[in-house]
């Protein structure tokens, strides 16, 4: 396919994420399915030209004075991606492209970005839905649009390298010829280069080191967040959210050959392949817990010294891989949200055994799901306070994340990462513990 194809095909895309209030990467999957001609270099295309006129959404709309599919399109491919007005032109000019371009058009893709988005509001210059301006405002203040942008940036691929395996310096030298570089802030971490909007993104899983479980996929914040779990060699954990697994995995490696992690979730086609994730990491360790009928969860009552808690959340801290979701956010869904953590966090206090710890984390950035959860968690229950998130770890480390320990708010100190302060996704962490 020539651009002209694929500009027309991310409208087609981005009107039926519209029009039927779906993700975007079920509209591609169908899209795809349609249209088996196109290739896979053409799928690359049209999904980050979807991906990435939704990440500018508002201020695409306000550059172009107009909503559609098409405007947005044209000022990702236009002027986010560089090709200009020349290259529009010329891609226009192609068959199967939209029709061409209008002289309003014309005249807005050429405008200076700084002039036409003068006076805009936040909601605007950040890329947010216009609810959430005095949640973000409340969070971040003056640098409301400042962090707002960051989280409506692309990416990077993030791997997490399994000790159990490997060493860090040895999977970098393995995973050389991706590019991959020590993360900043995880010890475990590594970062993938990325290649551009339609560079071919490496395939990790065709990786031997990813085969035989010397990495995972990881973003860097979430490995931090594990790591602020901080399990001893011996510890029993219950992942009371576990999803997916990541973070059980990332625990297994700390807790030695007496220790236990006890994942489950009320779910269990979350889980898919952690089964074969766990045996892939060689981490026995790690004993799965689906629901049942009964209490699954009856015989570690009181027994957990750490329980950690990833709770359902809005993840708006996941808006630069996922920046239809923001667009589909509503309040009632934040609503929704908030009680779910407050439930979760009633529930683990069953588990935490004396001086036991709760790990409460969300993939986050709104004060609703974050302090103000921990705030009304300490309200309920006696006999818990607030700790230093980085007191178990190294002192290394304390240092290196100790600027992004927010102090003084109520419901803190706790740990918060944004795109913009850490380069890793939006992520809270907050650690209970257990006193009476």
């Amino acid at each position: 396919m020539k651009d002209g194809g694929r500009l027309q095909a991310a409208i087609e895309v981005l009107d039926d994420v519209e029009r039927h209030k779906r993700p975007v990467a079920d509209a591609l999957k169908d899209w795809g399915l349609a249209h088996r001609f196109a290739g896979s270099g053409d799928r690359l295309a049209i999904g980050s030209l979807a991906f990435d006129a939704l990440r500018r959404k508002a201020t695409n709309a306000h550059i172009m004075g107009d909503a559609s599919a098409r405007a947005a399109v044209f000022a990702t491919y236009a002027r986010l991606w560089g090709r200009g007005l020349d290259g529009l032109e010329a891609a226009l000019a192609h068959p199967h492209a939209p029709a061409p371009l209008t002289d309003d058009e014309r005249r807005r893709l050429t405008a200076d970005e700084a002039e036409a988005l003068a006076g805009a509001p936040d909601h605007v210059l950040g890329d947010f839905p216009e609810w959430l301006a005095p949640s973000l405002a409340a969070l971040w203040g003056e640098a409301t649009v400042t962090e707002a942008r960051a989280l409506a940036g692309r990416a990077p691929l993030d791997l997490r390298v399994n000790t159990l395996k490997g060493t860090r310096h040895k999977v970098a030298a393995e995973l050389a010829h991706l590019g991959a570089v020590e993360t900043a802030l995880s010890p475990l971490g590594l970062r993938l280069p990325d290649g551009g909007p339609t560079a071919k993104p490496p395939h990790v899983p065709s990786e031997a080191a990813y085969q035989e479980g010397r990495v995972e996929i990881q973003d860097e914040g979430s490995q931090i967040a594990a790591l602020i779990a901080a399990p001893r060699p011996g510890d029993k954990i219950l992942d009371l959210c576990a999803g997916g697994g990541g973070k059980s995995l990332a625990l297994a490696a700390s807790l030695g050959a007496d220790g236990r992690i006890f994942a489950h979730d009320n779910d269990k086609r979350r889980f898919g392949d952690f089964r074969d994730r766990i045996e892939r990491a060689g981490a026995p360790n790690i004993e799965i817990r689906p629901p049942a009928k009964g209490d699954v969860l009856a015989d570690l009552e009181g027994r957990m010294n750490v329980v950690v808690v990833d709770a359902p959340c809005t993840g708006t801290g996941t808006w630069r891989r996922r920046p239809d979701a923001k667009w589909r956010l509503r309040p009632n869904a934040l609503e929704a949200r908030t009680k779910d953590q407050d439930h979760v966090l009633d529930a683990a206090v069953r588990f935490a055994a004396h001086k036991g710890r709760i790990v409460y984390i969300t993939c986050s950035v709104l004060l609703e799901e974050d302090e103000d959860r921990v705030v009304a968690f300490l309200a309920r229950h006696d006999g818990w306070r607030i700790a230093n998130p980085l007191a178990r770890l190294a002192p290394e480390m304390r240092d290196r994340l100790a600027p992004f320990v927010r102090r003084g708010a109520p419901g803190t100190p706790a740990l918060r990462l944004t795109p913009r302060t850490a380069d890793t996704d939006g992520f809270f962490v907050a650690v209970l513990e257990r006193v009476d």
